[in-house]
């Protein structure tokens, strides 16, 4: 979880449990659990950001050759004296670029306090390249948190290409009540419990063996937004210029 810069492809499913059962089992011959977290299996927290005008919820939901994000993450059970993840997500050209470093939360929060670098100078971070880009983003685009997204991931990476990388997330909520990620992984789930969100990531294609597995089991290509999803179900109508909600939805299944 330490990788601080780096650039990949992603393709993005819905599924269903017993697809992702099924999957994982047919994987096994080529995939090993990742090594984080216990069997590859571990809780993610982050607390994203958007603008008052939910410039970012737009950048997503239009499907701007260039977009990006800013969010703070941490892992399973984190308090307050604990590690974060401050990142920027990016994505151009189906092409997804992360730049993140780590750092204690307390000191993330301070951060957001005092809205700026200054005065940090005794920052405990691994990047401070990164720490200033960060710092300029959320200056030019005026990000404030906005909400809380959580999941369980089971994730696996291939036992011969360690560029190849499969995640499952389940069991997806969002809060806005309670934007301290140390509190936990809890919100309401903005996808329905029965579905899963699938993602495999490359840096060039998918492998012919893993793409006949997706075939075999019928999982259903689809650009979920966790971001786009869960804003709407927070915020509803209340989003300026809101039109539709993201789809959600496979084999009668829906959120």
């Amino acid at each position: 979880m330490s990788i601080e810069i780096f650039s990949r492809r992603e393709q993005k499913y819905l599924i269903t449990k017993q697809q992702y059962l099924s999957l994982v089992e047919k994987m096994s011959p080529y995939m090993r659990a990742d090594k984080n977290g216990i069997d590859g299996r571990y809780t993610v927290t982050s607390l994203y950001f958007d603008t008052p005008e939910q410039r970012i919820y737009f950048e997503t939901k239009n499907k701007l050759r260039f977009r990006q994000k800013l969010r703070l993450r941490i892992y399973d059970d984190t308090d307050i004296d604990g590690t974060s993840f401050f990142e920027v997500k990016q994505k151009h050209n189906n092409v997804v670029n992360k730049r993140r470093m780590v750092l204690p939360l307390k000191d993330a929060y301070r951060y957001l306090e005092r809205r700026s670098l200054q005065s940090l100078s005794d920052v405990q971070t691994s990047n401070w390249q990164v720490f200033k880009e960060i710092d300029h983003f959320k200056k030019l685009y005026r990000l404030r948190p906005e909400m809380v997204v959580s999941y369980d991931r089971h994730a696996f990476h291939c036992t011969w290409d360690a560029d190849l990388r499969v995640t499952f997330d389940l069991n997806l909520r969002c809060r806005n009540d309670d934007l301290r990620i140390e509190h936990g992984p809890h919100g309401a789930h903005f996808i329905d419990s029965d579905l899963v969100v699938l993602e495999v990531k490359v840096t060039h294609s998918v492998p012919l063996w893993l793409t006949r597995l997706l075939q075999e089991l019928e999982c259903e290509q689809r650009s979920a937004s966790k971001f786009c999803t869960s804003l709407e179900l927070l915020k509803g109508d209340r989003i300026p210029g809101y039109w539709t909600r993201e789809t959600t939805q496979i084999g009668g299944v829906s959120s």
